[in-house]
């Protein structure tokens, strides 16, 4: 979603200040055009030539130098800018921000930027704690634009370890495409089935599938990013959606709530526990059909002479069907459908039976889609007999088209 987004870079003379390369890198690399500027102490930790090369456009450094584009350059940036990412973000100049002190490049540029601000703290843990630092620190996550994130606790570069350290790369960018979205979908609470179940006959084995969880994934964040608050039910997944760690009085503003279950049974108990109260359930886990109608507490060994092996099936509970039928006035039911034949009207078949709002079909037959890709292609069919094909895109932009049909 960084896309043609205009970011400009703040860095601090801070240790942390090394990490920054690298998140100019990703930047450039998800769409971003970056332009950076720094306080003077920051290019005691990071050159200037790396910055410039990194982002492709000179550095601001100097309110005053000759050189610069503009003669109000830190007018000129935040104009041109979507957003700005401060980090590391230093006691000094979280207390200068705080108290409109713009005697540097940074500072000068900040004090005009009306649009979104990511703030990430970095710094000894006993000079985080100061009260002057968290009186800075509240004074700035006050403000409507700013995003700020808390410190992480680790060992910090003066060989102690304590709660002074600067978000990671991951977190700082997440926290970029939090501060970006419109809030559309604040005080609503969803509930997010992901990934696959594993169905266990004996210590050892189990019937699954090749779900990775990656849609959910993605489908959590944009409705992270949009405000929500976000139950997310996951089977053994490759990997979890993530909230920057928000400081403290910004906190309640998005919350996630991570549920890990392995079977079946598990995802249809933790589910139904808390779909009463969501606004808006999504089931995007592949839950297993089928689960063994026997299980051994020993593993099954192969006899001398054996070449077949009878392995004997149940159904699970139908989650989205059992939701169908629970469902409350107002809510509004997701489900997803895999398909190798007859993708329409299955589709269409399990939107009508189960009694959900939407259904989005996606066939093992386009290439890119289904299980374990980074992209995927979908259709999404709504009770009210609409119809929306999404081509081909990232996850990331699928969950985005997905969640702006529902909303």
């Amino acid at each position: 979603m960084l896309e043609g987004k205009h970011i400009l870079v703040g860095i601090s003379g801070g240790i942390a200040a090394y990490k920054i390369p690298d998140l100019i890198r990703r930047l450039r690399k998800e769409g971003a055009e970056v332009k950076v500027t720094t306080t003077k102490h920051a290019l005691e930790f990071v050159t200037e030539l790396t910055l410039q090369t990194l982002s492709g456009n000179k550095v601001y450094t100097d309110v005053f130098a000759a050189i610069n584009e503009h003669s109000t350059e830190h007018i000129s940036l935040p104009d041109w800018a979507d957003a700005m990412i401060i980090a590391p973000a230093t006691a000094n100049v979280l207390g200068k921000m705080a108290h409109s002190i713009a005697d540097d490049a940074l500072t000068t540029t900040f004090s005009a930027m009306r649009k979104p601000v990511v703030i990430a703290p970095a710094m000894n843990d006993k000079m985080y704690a100061n009260a002057a630092t968290q009186a800075s620190i509240a004074t700035l996550a006050a403000w409507a634009n700013i995003t700020m994130l808390d410190c992480a606790s680790g060992e910090l570069a003066c060989g102690t370890t304590g709660k002074g350290r600067m978000q990671e790369t991951d977190a700082i960018l997440e926290a970029v495409r939090y501060a970006l979205t419109t809030k559309d979908m604040a005080g609503m609470d969803v509930l997010i089935t992901a990934g696959p179940t594993q169905e266990h006959f004996d210590p050892v084995r189990y019937i699954s599938n090749h779900s990775t969880g990656k849609m959910g994934t993605a489908i959590a964040h944009e409705c992270l990013r949009r405000g929500a608050k976000v139950t997310y039910v996951c089977g053994p997944v490759c990997s979890m959606p993530q909230m920057p760690i928000l400081w403290t009085d910004q906190a309640e503003t998005a919350q996630l709530t991570i549920v890990s279950v392995t079977s079946a049974k598990e995802m249809e108990e933790a589910v139904l526990s808390v779909s009463g109260k969501a606004h808006l359930i999504i089931l995007c886990a592949a839950v297993a059909d089928f689960t063994p109608l026997h299980y051994t507490d020993e593993k099954i060994k192969k006899a001398a002479g054996q070449t077949t092996q009878i392995l004997e099936l149940k159904l699970t509970t139908d989650i989205a069907a059992t939701l169908g039928e629970q469902k409350k006035e107002g809510q509004v039911i997701v489900g997803f459908a895999l398909e190798t034949t007859h993708e329409q009207s299955n589709a269409q078949h399990k939107l009508e039976s189960k009694n959900l709002d939407y259904i989005v079909l996606n066939s093992l037959r386009d290439a890119g889609a289904g299980f374990g890709y980074d992209t995927n292609k979908v259709t999404i069919y709504g009770a009210d007999g609409t119809k929306k094909d999404i081509p081909l895109l990232s996850k990331e932009n699928v969950a985005r088209e997905i969640i702006s049909v529902i909303l």
